[in-house]
């Protein structure tokens, strides 16, 4: 019997010869990440448990980036600890504001394909744009991770993806995990790994892979998964031969198998406030804004910043609209700058913020407050998420953000005429 990929990855790191789908198995970290606002509870536990020392310094990121800059007094505490932690312990990678910490992680090469990592935040699923099995974990798990280097899983079984075909203009990968989002619902693939494939999957940059795998937890998914190609190799600076034992077989099994059709797939939104409320953005077209937001985690990648800037250029944001833009690495921001993509967003009348969280998880840069409206490329548009309980949050894509801001008013992309 094959397997699937997140099988063949526990399979290496483990050495067992076959694994199913609910097998319990201690597998081997190779790298973990523990950001901020965990920080405190991470060193409180891991002092509990009466650990002296980390089982690898090499191998723990601490990255700041959902406090930077502080919005609150008690958020420098955070900073004092984790500088203490560093310093006691002698973590080896240490980043204070270079940017978010799932951009980091790749980007950073912490996570490469076959990888395991655990990171103290739910889209540690990320990292499975490059092929890397990582996932989420409470403050109580990094700490035991912390002080043995190990940790139990329970073998999930795979949901199958397949996406053949060429993507209609004005359509990007945030469109289709959001259609798929919808399909399966809030829950419908939890604890198990989303494996994407086909030839619209084989086309996609790894930075549009990375929307994708970002938001499968949206779904309850413990991981999201694409097998690595030549880009993911250039990205993570590993070579092929390295890596081509990473394929699912043919003959592996899946709990259930979803089949689309590139040219099918429309631009699409979160409707407040769940992320699976999903409708077509010509279903909602017209509906007024207060803001709208380009970046975090999920979309504030070259390629997202380019699309903006592509759609700004030579116009202007609405008057009384907030157009907010966040890199999300320093590294981005200095290349969007190099490119003249941060020229074009400043003169349209974009807010272009340092790197950092900020507005996705309601800290600093644009909090909104009861009866604003917001569309944003972020992940979640959870009640009290971005301000105030009742702040409504529409999540789209960077072109059907972009064409809003200009519209002051939800907007399908490639309708946007010059004022």
């Amino acid at each position: 019997m094959g397997h699937t990929l997140i099988e063949k990855i526990i399979m290496r790191n483990t050495g067992m010869e076959s694994v199913t789908p609910g097998n319990i198995v201690d597998v081997n970290v190779d790298r973990v990440m523990i950001h901020d606002i965990f920080i405190p509870f991470v060193k409180d536990k891991f002092e509990e448990m009466g650990f002296k020392k980390l089982w690898d310094e090499d191998k723990v990121v601490l990255i700041y980036d959902h406090l930077v800059p502080t919005s609150a007094v008690e958020d420098v505490r955070h900073f004092k600890i984790g500088d203490e932690f560093v310093k006691k312990y002698g973590v080896k990678h240490f980043h204070k504001a270079d940017g978010i910490c799932h951009q980091l992680m790749p980007q950073m090469g912490y996570a490469k394909p076959g990888n395991i990592v655990f990171g103290t935040d739910s889209h540690t699923t990320t990292y499975g744009c490059v092929g890397c099995f990582s996932s989420g974990v409470g403050y109580t798990e990094m700490a035991a991770i912390l002080g043995t280097g190990q940790m139990w899983v329970r073998v999930p079984e795979t949901i199958k993806i397949v996406i053949n075909g060429q993507l209609p203009a004005n359509v990007m990968s945030k469109d289709i995990i959001l259609r798929i989002i919808g399909d399966l619902r809030s829950d419908g693939a939890t604890y198990k790994v989303l494996e994407f494939s086909g030839s619209t999957v084989d086309a996609m940059s790894v930075s549009s892979r990375m929307t994708m795998s970002n938001m499968a937890i949206e779904a309850g998914a413990k991981a999201a998964l694409f097998a690595p190609d030549e880009k993911t190799c250039e990205y993570s600076k590993v070579e092929m031969k390295d890596v081509e034992w990473l394929k699912a077989d043919a003959d592996a099994t899946y709990c259930h198998v979803m089949e689309y059709d590139a040219k099918d797939f429309v631009p699409s939104v979160a409707c407040p406030s769940q992320v699976d409320n999903i409708k077509a953005v010509n279903e909602v077209e017209g509906t007024k804004l207060d803001q709208v937001f380009i970046g975090s985690c999920t979309n504030g990648r070259l390629e997202d910043i380019k699309v903006t800037a592509d759609i700004l250029r030579g116009k202007k944001v609405a008057p009384y609209v907030k157009l907010i833009v966040t890199p999300a690495s320093r590294s981005i921001y200095k290349e969007a700058v190099d490119a003249g993509y941060i020229k074009d967003l400043v003169s349209a009348g974009a807010i272009v913020t340092q790197p950092g969280c900020g507005l996705c998880c309601g800290r600093a840069c644009g909090i909104l407050t009861d009866g604003e409206r917001v569309l944003a490329t972020n992940n979640r548009n959870f009640l009290g998420r971005m301000g105030t309980s009742k702040v409504e949050i529409f999540l789209g894509s960077p072109a059907t953000a972009a064409a809003s801001a200009i519209t002051g008013e939800i907007t399908v992309p490639g309708e946007v005429k010059l004022q």
